[in-house]
């Protein structure tokens, strides 16, 4: 399947977007920003650290700006359907055998500014959502849960209106009970693109070593119109 159809029936699709040395060096580059090495497991003692690429640079400028990304996200939103991003921005680190975060409901990521510069989760959605591999990800290693064609029930359960983040999520949770999962696995520099729709989840890390992935918004040029002739659109169709 092309990407294109890939995206428009189940609501995301994985590319690759640079090589693995690439999002080794980027996940090296993590590891030192928390502080903490890959050699000693006694440092890893909380679920889920933080980190973040604000600038850009070095390898994750060659995943964030990679012209395969670039292809994919013109074939996905259309030519000039969406704004260049400067960096991965933040990126949750989730660590094996240790209690789990509270952090595992079914939800949409914010995808919609209101006029006092709060966001919220709008049918119209502004942004598109991109998850960074910077690891190697297996079933056991706190895949990415998705609800496989769920971002046709999001639009259908959103309607018209402007939604707070918790009922939004319980909102488009029930609409897509039914769908099936998949589980977003994946080697270094592979990158995957969400519909902002989509119905998605992060889940108990099961296996032995950490997950670095990007949690990237991607700007629309225009907010999310299920009338345009884009793959974005056809999705919620």
């Amino acid at each position: 399947m092309a990407i294109s159809e890939d995206f428009v029936a189940n609501g995301f699709v994985k590319i690759r977007a640079a090589s693995d040395e690439v999002g080794l060096a980027a996940q090296a580059l993590l590891w030192k920003q928390i502080g903490l090495t890959p050699d000693d497991p006694s440092g890893w003692t909380e679920p889920v650290r933080w980190a973040a690429d604000l600038t850009g640079e070095g390898p994750f400028g060659q995943i964030i700006n990679s012209p395969e990304l670039a292809r994919a996200l013109d074939e996905v939103c259309g030519q000039g359907g969406w704004r260049k991003s400067g960096s991965c921005g933040n990126i949750p680190i989730r660590f094996p055998k240790v209690p789990p975060a509270d952090d595992r409901g079914w939800h949409l990521d914010l995808n919609v500014m209101r006029e006092d510069g709060s966001w919220a989760v709008s049918a119209r959605s502004a942004t598109l959502l991109i998850l960074i591999l910077f690891s190697e990800v297996g079933p056991d290693d706190a895949p990415t849960r998705i609800r496989v064609g769920s971002q046709r029930d999001s639009i259908a359960a959103l309607g018209e209106g402007v939604h707070e983040h918790v009922p939004a999520s319980r909102l488009v949770e029930a609409a897509s009970a039914h769908r099936p999962l998949a589980h977003a696995t994946g080697a270094p520099g592979e990158v995957y693109l969400v519909h902002p729709l989509t119905v998605h989840a992060a889940q108990e890390h099961l296996g032995t070593r950490p997950r670095f992935m990007a949690q990237t918004p991607v700007f629309l040029s225009a907010p999310l119109d299920p009338s345009a002739d884009t793959p974005l659109a056809r999705a919620v169709r």
